[in-house]
């Protein structure tokens, strides 16, 4: 349903706009037709999953009232979490901002199963 880059372009600005009214600190948001990824800063008065609830149920209440798309949209119920350090910033930053050049290459499931295969193997590594 974000097949179109206008569309995901102002659901990501929409997205950055509702954070800041929350108090949610954003310092990046992106994605592709079929994933979003926010690199937040936490602040002690929000929990992960309250954030999540946020930003997920404002936007996929805006989306469907929009107008940007005709189908019925939501976001599904699982998301996924990771920490980072300060010094990664910048790379996790430029990493969300190339996306689209991202999944030209490799797409959003093909990148899961990557990502899990090399985190198993880390896992046994230890």
């Amino acid at each position: 349903m974000l097949s179109k880059q206008s569309i995901r372009d102002q659901l990501w600005q929409h997205i950055r706009e509702n954070a800041k009214n929350k108090n949610i600190h954003i310092l990046e948001v992106g994605g592709h037709c079929d994933h979003c990824h926010c690199l937040i800063s936490l602040n002690k008065d929000h929990t992960i999953s309250k954030i999540a609830q946020l930003l997920k149920g404002e936007s996929s209440f805006w989306i469907n009232r929009s107008g940007l798309i005709t189908d019925y949209f939501e976001w599904q119920d699982e998301y996924y979490v990771e920490s980072t350090s300060i010094d990664s910033i910048p790379s996790v930053i430029n990493y969300i901002q190339l996306q689209e050049e991202h999944h030209r290459k490799y797409t959003f499931e093909e990148e899961v199963e990557k990502f899990f295969i090399e985190y198993y193997k880390e896992l046994r590594a230890k």
